[in-house]
């Protein structure tokens, strides 16, 4: 199973700011990975929003929705000491797909 990736610019806007290039590189590197099927691992946050989990750093997190069954759609990212507010954030963008 293969996935098309699309990521928000809201998204897009919290990669490209990290400072750290490796953490930026390990985190694209798990965006290919889920491009191939590989999703790794990942938790349901509420109302159809998805977290990648990486267990490196801080404990980073990606969220996404799935659409249809080959879609992802990246909302945003975040760290463990952000983790409620991002999941909130994340849910309000996924809401706002559907309109």
């Amino acid at each position: 199973m293969t996935y098309t990736v699309k990521r928000l610019e809201e998204f897009s806007d919290w990669l490209k700011d990290l400072k750290d290039g490796l953490t930026r590189q390990r985190l694209n590197k798990r965006l290919r990975k889920t491009q191939f099927g590989n999703l790794g691992d990942v938790e349901p946050v509420g109302e159809g929003v998805y977290e990648m989990r990486e267990h490196f750093g801080p404990g980073w997190r990606m969220y996404y929705v799935q659409r249809g069954d080959a879609l992802i759609v990246m909302l945003g990212g975040g760290d463990k000491s952000t983790q409620q507010a991002d999941i909130n954030r994340a849910i309000d963008l996924a809401k706002s797909l559907e309109d």
